[in-house]
């Protein structure tokens, strides 16, 4: 029926919207507003939970202050930051909470955004495409951590602490943030810090530095594959651990196999490898969406054959291990699998 719309007639739009609605424009707003903080480089400042103004984010980023300062308008705004008369900055009480729910986002759609945008020429041409369009490696980091910090790095934390273990190896540490935290709650303990990339290894060592544990944490620059001819790096751990790296090297059985077998051997009597790693499309009715893209892209695009839960079991079995647990994680598709030898 058309005709005249009487005043009464006229819903307020402060309320017509959906629940599922918005909080789907909500998550979209917050992932591209932290992302575009990560770009700027203004979100180590709201990270560090400390007040900065928006001359010293801009002075630290070397970028206009009068930019800096139009978006943090726009993120106190959407109440992701708190600014006080004086003029000072800070993020808001569940900022944590929003960086990890748009870490999701944040790692599908930017760190894998040349995945989305090649798509075609990925399944065309998989080995020119994967030449021609690389992933940002810090863009991965960056979500990596958005989500891992919340999704995965606690269970390991918790797993490792709790088990008293003094000596730990991180292979694919990356900036050593895990392991830093591990020799800051126990000054007994020591670590070795294992990743391939330069810029990581570099960070790692800046980071133990500030931290004050550079002393008890050795940093080695080497791909994990290396440890089946040399196993230094893991000889006389007592807890070995590894995120999201071993899928790197499992599509190649006798490898992975000869790498298992490796860090069982190099453990200390009693150890234990701790991996946390994803399975293969997760059945589960609340894992199932973001582990199937999860699953399909590094099947895809990054030609990695994820294994599926039982399959990862049977390879740490196979490898000898005394004993293999599993434990599912927060982020959907994880599982923390730990071998004792």
């Amino acid at each position: 029926m058309s005709g005249p719309v009487e005043k009464e007639d006229v819903v307020s739009t402060s309320s017509s919207y959906e629940p599922a609605a918005r909080g789907a424009a909500d998550l979209a707003a917050v992932a591209v507003l932290l992302q575009i903080g990560a770009e700027l480089g203004v979100d180590r400042f709201l990270d560090s939970g400390d007040g900065f103004t928006a001359g010293q984010a801009a002075d630290a980023a070397g970028l206009p202050a009068g930019g800096v300062e139009e978006y943090l308008r726009a993120l106190v705004a959407a109440d992701l930051a708190v600014a006080d008369a004086a003029g000072r900055y800070r993020a808001a009480a569940d900022y944590a909470d929003r960086r990890y729910e748009a870490g999701y986002v944040s790692w599908a759609m930017s760190a894998n955004y040349p995945f989305v945008e090649h798509a075609r020429s990925f399944l065309t041409d998989p080995a020119g495409a994967a030449g021609a369009h690389p992933r940002d490696g810090r863009r991965v980091a960056v979500s990596s951590r958005w989500v891992g910090e919340r999704a995965f790095y606690p269970g390991v934390f918790e797993y490792v602490s709790e088990s008293g273990a003094r000596r730990i190896t991180d292979l694919g540490a990356g900036a050593g943030g895990l392991l830093i935290r591990l020799l800051l709650q126990d000054p007994a303990r020591s670590g070795v810090a294992l990743d391939i990339s330069s810029a990581a290894c570099d960070a790692a060592r800046e980071a133990a530095a500030r931290a004050g544990v550079a002393d008890r944490l050795e940093v080695t620059e080497r791909p994990i594959e290396s440890l089946v001819e040399d196993p230094g790096p893991v000889d006389g751990a007592e807890a070995v651990q590894a995120c999201f790296v071993m899928h790197d090297v499992v599509a190649d059985e006798p490898l992975f196999a000869k790498l298992l077998g490796t860090c069982r051997e190099a453990l200390a009597p009693g150890g234990f490898l701790a991996v946390v790693d994803a399975v293969s499309y997760a059945p589960d009715p609340a894992e199932r969406r973001f582990s199937a893209l999860f699953t399909y892209l590094h099947a895809n695009f990054m030609d990695i054959a994820l294994p599926a839960e039982e399959q990862w079991l049977e390879k740490f079995r196979a490898a000898g291990f005394s004993s293999v647990r599993c434990l599912p994680q927060p982020m959907p598709g994880s599982r923390l699998f730990v071998a004792a030898k």
